[in-house]
């Protein structure tokens, strides 16, 4: 099976999180891909969307590649084996986390405005992505979010990798994938469309989101 892209995902993943017995349950998204997938979640479950910010940050000599990953409210998770592997110390990759850092305040001023992040405690949260390979960002989100005291968090995603989903089950109440192929690949082989999500896209969803819980109350 394939998605035939974000939206298509999001329906798909909606209607398998119908027959979970979520308690007030709130979306959050990890953009920009996340948000496309969790706006139809959030529709099929007739719960608010918004978003929970999470930066990758890179090795200083290959930035392509994730050494772990910071999320708003918290502080970064860094992959110790990587580290040992590239001869790194958290004191070389300081500078790097501090323009991560910076860029993520830039984006969730951007994607939220004036508005206080939503208030999870005593919430089930369900964190949506548009797929995981290794799972550094979404953990770090989890580690962030699981400080704010929500009563359930649950990882939905559409697609990931076995092994990322039995690590991940260690730090969520739940984990659930629609598919978790062990010929994994990559996350965009499971789309027909797998175009990039642009921010002006994830602001007119996340709008559209706010317009509908708006009307339905």
């Amino acid at each position: 099976m394939r998605f035939q892209d974000r939206h298509d995902a999001g329906t798909r993943l909606a209607l398998r999180l119908r027959g979970e017995h979520l308690t007030d349950p709130i979306v959050l998204a990890l953009p920009r891909g996340g948000v496309p997938v969790a706006f139809e979640v959030a529709k099929g479950l007739n719960a608010p969307l918004d978003v929970t910010v999470t930066r990758k940050i890179g090795a200083p000599s290959r930035p392509e590649l994730a050494v772990g990953a910071i999320a708003e409210g918290g502080e970064p998770e860094l992959d110790r084996d990587m580290l040992n592997a590239l001869r790194l110390t958290p004191r070389e990759l300081a500078p790097t986390i501090a323009l991560e850092r910076a860029e993520l305040e830039r984006r969730m001023k951007h994607y939220r405005g004036d508005r206080q992040a939503p208030e999870i405690q005593g919430r089930t949260v369900l964190l949506i992505d548009d797929g995981l390979a290794t799972g550094s960002t979404a953990r770090a989100a989890v580690r962030s979010l699981r400080r704010r005291g929500p009563r359930r968090l649950v990882l939905a995603v559409p697609v990931c990798p076995p092994e990322t989903a039995r690590r991940l089950q260690e730090e969520a109440d739940d984990v659930i994938s629609l598919l978790t192929p062990p010929d994994f690949r990559a996350v965009g082989v499971w789309y027909v469309d797998f175009g990039q999500t642009s921010d002006a896209q994830v602001m007119t969803l996340l709008e559209q989101a706010r317009r509908d819980a708006r009307a339905s109350h």
